[in-house]
């Protein structure tokens, strides 16, 4: 049987949608406490509202600092129903019952990532706030607590349908989502502290059940806030692994200032082309493997105009992200009905990775390490001419983002094929040796990239039988010299950058 609501403390920063909540409990008689800017929207609405500063006859100090902290406030949230000591403590003292609580929190990260002054930062660690959350949740038997005003539009129809009561699962679940977001508020402050305010961003308040997980039979779900990052226009939910290979083509494609297109397959670039129009780089993407580009994810750094979309159109993909469509574009895009496009927004993302395995929680900074021609230090007699550093530098972005072992083969401005994912490097370099040949790239003065070093010359000897005249390599190997020694004896130029890409 649901508990009907008596009273409600709200108090938020943010008041959009919080209207129709505010009505719906005036009309089923609640009374509603509040303070300050909330007191007077809510006030302006029609609705009477009792003022916390009536309640604990105690005005709001310190510029605002302090003003729920007050134990008629946190008594009447805090004091258990079916105890009668408390219900006795609350008569004698005066404090009312609480059954709802509406509060957010100051936004904290918003203002770090403003660039404002510390001051202004400090100010907006909420201490009341969080306290009321965490009381409230505490308090669940008895109390709803709505801690976020992504929750607004559910919370609504729950009162609406119960006659603005609430179910003792209602409660449990919210008090669950106001401990995630009182988690990543202190995440989030601690990482400011600490020098790495992104750190906890993983834990976002905001969390999306998926459909399922990896495969059908695992449960999923999203912590964070993807309508941050992208503006989904069209097309079915994401999906758990949709997630995972947009990911994948999001770090990929940031390493690119060009004109480019990705095409990912199970977290892997399958296509990867630079140029000088959107059609001419989302086609010769599309040459390296249109096998594998079925079902893909394909992103692009420029905006998709209609004669990109009508090359892309016939294609069976999952997802195209890309910062903006054209009109003309979207028309022939939409015409299938389960494409996702989303259009990305410029949002800063964590530098930090973690991953769950065993009995705990791996954390690491991403490699946000690039080597440029610069950085090449030519180790063989034959150096690589200008264009062959440009092959160079376009085939190790790539190859830093693929699974270990890999190899890249790649010309100026396209990736030819890859050989991922092996427990050897000439099975990588044999891989794409072949996937080359089958969709018809000549390998004949195409560069090569590993993103680990060579144990051995089996490698160079490889490529260069193909085709190959210029290599990258990171080096480090105590057998260097070998290799170096064969790409002397046949003509091959080679560098090595000293910095490892491993991705496992």
């Amino acid at each position: 049987m649901a508990k009907k609501i008596q009273s409600a403390l709200i108090s938020v920063f943010y008041k959009d949608g919080l209207d129709k909540i505010a009505k719906l409990l005036h009309e089923n008689d609640v009374t509603i406490y509040s303070t300050g800017g909330t007191q007077k929207f809510i006030e302006e609405l029609g609705i009477p509202v009792v003022a916390v500063e009536d309640l604990t006859s105690y005005p709001s100090i310190f510029g605002g600092r302090v003003k729920t902290l007050h134990p008629k406030i946190f008594g009447g949230i805090l004091h258990r129903r079916e105890n009668a000591e408390d219900v006795k403590t609350a008569a004698d003292m005066e404090i009312p019952a609480i059954d709802l609580v509406i509060v957010d929190l100051y936004p904290f990260e918003e203002t770090v990532a403003s660039g404002a002054s510390e001051d202004d930062i400090i100010e907006k660690i909420d201490i009341g706030g969080i306290a009321l959350i965490r009381g409230a949740a505490k308090n669940f038997q008895d109390v709803l607590i709505v801690s976020s005003r992504n929750q607004y539009d559910d919370v609504y129809d729950i009162l609406a349908s119960k006659g603005c009561g609430t179910d003792l699962e209602d409660r449990k679940e919210y008090a669950k989502k106001a401990f995630g977001v009182s988690s990543h508020y202190d995440s989030a402050i601690h990482g400011y502290f600490s020098g790495a305010e992104d750190a906890g961003n993983f834990r976002a308040g905001t969390s999306k059940t998926l459909r399922y997980g990896e495969n059908p039979h695992q449960s999923a779900s999203f912590h964070g806030d993807l309508n941050a990052m992208f503006n989904q226009i069209h097309g079915k939910e994401l999906s758990y692994n949709n997630l995972v290979d947009t990911d994948a083509a999001v770090r990929l494609i940031d390493e690119f200032e060009d004109l480019t297109f990705v095409i990912m397959k199970h977290n892997n670039a399958c296509g990867v082309a630079t140029a000088a129009s959107a059609v001419d780089a989302y086609k010769n993407a599309l040459s390296c493997d249109p096998v594998s580009a079925f079902g893909g994810v394909i992103i692009t750094n420029t905006t998709v105009d209609k004669a990109t979309a009508e090359a892309m159109h016939p294609l069976f993909f999952e997802i195209l992200v890309a910062p903006a469509f054209d009109e003309d574009a979207l028309a022939i895009l939409t015409k299938k009905k389960d494409r996702r496009l989303l259009i990305r927004k410029a949002v800063k993302t964590s530098k930090k990775q973690f991953r769950s395995l065993l009995n705990g929680v791996l954390e690491q900074d991403k490699d946000m390490t690039m080597e440029s021609g610069k950085d090449f230090k030519a180790v063989t007699k034959t150096k690589p001419s200008d264009s062959e550093v440009k092959a160079l530098e376009f085939a190790l972005k790539i190859c830093k983002h693929l699974k270990s072992n890999n190899v890249v083969l790649a010309k100026e401005g396209q990736l030819l094929s890859c050989g991922v994912g092996q427990t050897s490097r000439v099975d990588a370099l044999n891989q794409a040796i072949d996937k080359a040949k089958q969709f018809g790239f000549d390998l004949n003065g195409a560069v090569m990239a590993s993103e680990a070093f060579f144990p051995f010359p089996d490698c160079v000897e490889i490529g260069n039988k193909a085709g190959i005249k210029a290599v990258v390599q990171p080096g480090g190997s105590i057998r260097d010299q070998l290799s170096i020694d064969y790409c002397d004896e046949n003509g091959v130029a080679m560098v090595m950058t000293g910095v490892r890409h491993f991705l496992h």
